[in-house]
């Protein structure tokens, strides 16, 4: 190209590329805002979450492990006969039942008789897998779903899209008040609710592109979860 083209078509090229930077910087600030924004409802969800005084009465209860508070206010569901029958999922492989029974307090006759131990689930999606095949041989029509408040909502997405036809009554555990705006004030708060609302990000995406979060990153779901299959663990959600 002559001298004198090329200097020519060089403010053409910058100024295609200052345009395409702006671009690029109007929809990366919308996306900021859009997870800015999305982060406000779902800190202001979480922090209204109140645990029912006196749900009504379902035809099982599933407990996702992660907490002493979560198993003690299953076990206290189970034990008022709001189901006839409790799964406690994702526990260590290497718990017992019988220190699970002692962890968890309450009737040992109760707890040998109604209790089910799932230790296949790795995470919340595990959680759900094994879950929707614990309601489905058992074909209950309406479930309990007990977990911390941060944790409701990803989990209740995650159980909706494979327990098609149970009813999922919420009940979550509450550890921390943090209504009127309080999680602005605690950093671990915070924290813990920005960690769960990206994970509720990505759960919605997957609902879209196939992907599942890994130690290692994110692959696809169907691929993930065969190998899953074949690993032990424990649920940390």
């Amino acid at each position: 190209m002559p001298a004198g083209l090329a200097r020519a078509a060089a403010p053409a090229r910058r100024g295609r590329l200052r345009f395409a930077l702006r671009i690029s910087g109007f929809f990366l600030l919308a996306l900021l805002a859009l997870f800015a924004g999305g982060f406000g409802w779902f800190a202001d969800k979480v922090s209204h979450m109140t645990t029912p005084l006196n749900p009504e009465r379902a035809d099982a209860i599933i407990v996702l492990t992660g907490g002493q508070s979560r198993l003690d206010a299953a076990m206290e569901l189970l034990a008022s006969g709001k189901g006839e029958r409790l799964l406690i999922s994702g526990v260590h492989p290497s718990a017992s039942r019988r220190q699970l029974q002692a962890a968890m307090g309450g009737d040992k006759q109760l707890f040998s008789c109604c209790v089910d131990i799932d230790r296949a689930a790795l995470d919340t999606i595990g959680n759900a897998e094994e879950s929707a095949k614990w309601v489905e041989r058992h074909a209950y029509g309406s479930i309990i779903l007990v977990t911390n408040n941060y944790h409701m909502p990803r989990s209740l997405l995650e159980m909706s899209r494979l327990l098609h036809g149970a009813r999922l009554e919420p009940y979550p555990v509450v550890n921390t008040n943090l209504g009127n705006g309080g999680w602005l004030t605690k950093p671990e708060a915070l924290r813990v609710l920005l960690t769960e609302y990206s994970k509720y990000v990505l759960a919605l995406v997957r609902g879209i592109v196939p992907l599942r979060p890994t130690a290692e990153g994110v692959t696809l779901a169907e691929a993930s979860v065969a190998n899953s299959d074949k690993q032990p663990g424990r649920v940390i959600p």
